[in-house]
């Protein structure tokens, strides 16, 4: 009998050689032989059918929305574009106060001690006595993680795995390269959720899946379309470290694509923020979870309104 490698089963199938290895290591591909590392697959052996296509209707998440909840945001943002273009000067000023909050309240939900003022001085390049290297990193980490987002918007990248990838190596980098950027290869807790995350060998297939059910999102609003996003991503808690920050920072990316501003989340709002949270992975129950990235996405329009 003939036999094929892994890499020329990507190429006559037309599927990624991680989806190969995971129908190897599912027993999926009849007459497979695993000699050493490497596995021989019979030359005539069937692609696999595939069986992930039947999760991309979303009929388990809950949406309880009045028909017109929108419709404020909405209104906001139109009146928001017809201001645009915004000075420069204004712009930079708003995008400088907006990027300090970010950092402060995302890295502040994360247990990072550092006040507003010393959040500032640490961006200005100034270290903070008696505060840790791993704080005054988690900082700088994420103001560099918002200028790439800024860079992705402006170049019109879409969200897939690869750049969700980058933006969690920025988060982590200097803190743990090892993990930076690279999905968990152990099992997880959420501390005080009700949640558990699935196990670390479903994470590449899980976030494969994330990907192909986003790109079919667009039926839905975009804050809702964003919240998913975030929910769905760390709901998986594809990362050892760094979920939330990066789950938020591809939120905001969802919405700035979408024509909206990015969303800050309070670190004082973390209590409504894990609940709303739970609620949606442990029921599919979105409903907390949109209305809360709603009123934030409101609160951020009209705080740009207020200064045009």
């Amino acid at each position: 009998m003939e036999f094929m490698t892994t890499k020329e089963a990507v190429i006559k199938w037309n599927i990624s050689e991680r989806r190969v290895r995971q129908l190897l290591q599912d027993g999926r591909i009849e007459g497979a032989v695993k000699v050493g590392n490497n596995w021989n697959i019979p030359i005539n052996a069937n692609k696999p059918a595939d069986k992930r296509s039947i999760k991309l209707d979303d009929t388990d998440f809950i949406f309880n929305l009045e028909d017109n909840y929108f419709d404020e945001v909405d209104e906001l943002n139109k009146e928001l574009n017809s201001k645009r273009p915004i000075s420069k000067d204004t712009l930079k000023s708003l995008k400088e106060s907006i990027n300090l909050e970010w950092t402060y309240n995302s890295n502040g939900i994360e247990g990072n001690t550092l006040t507003l003022r010393e959040t500032q001085v640490v961006l200005e390049g100034i270290t903070v006595g008696g505060k840790s290297i791993k704080e005054h990193l988690e900082v700088i980490n994420h103001e560099k993680a918002i200028l790439f987002l800024d860079d992705l918007v402006k170049d019109k990248e879409i969200i897939n795995e690869w750049n969700i990838k980058n933006i969690h190596q920025l988060i982590l980098k200097d803190i743990d390269d090892e993990n930076a950027g690279r999905y968990r290869t152990e099992n997880v807790t959420i501390r005080g959720a009700v949640h558990v995350p699935p196990d670390y060998l479903m994470v590449p297939e899980l976030m494969e899946m994330l990907v192909l059910k986003y790109k079919h999102w667009d039926k839905y609003h975009p804050i809702i379309k964003a919240a998913l996003l975030h929910g769905e991503l760390v709901k998986i808690h594809p990362f050892i470290d760094g979920n939330g920050r990066t789950s938020r920072l591809v939120m905001n990316l969802c919405l700035m694509n979408s024509g909206y501003l990015p969303v800050i989340i309070k670190k004082e709002k973390r209590l409504d923020y894990y609940n709303a949270l739970d609620k949606a992975h442990t029921t599919g129950d979105y409903t907390d979870f949109v209305k809360l990235v709603n009123e934030l996405e409101i609160e951020m329009i009209n705080k740009y309104l207020e200064l045009l």
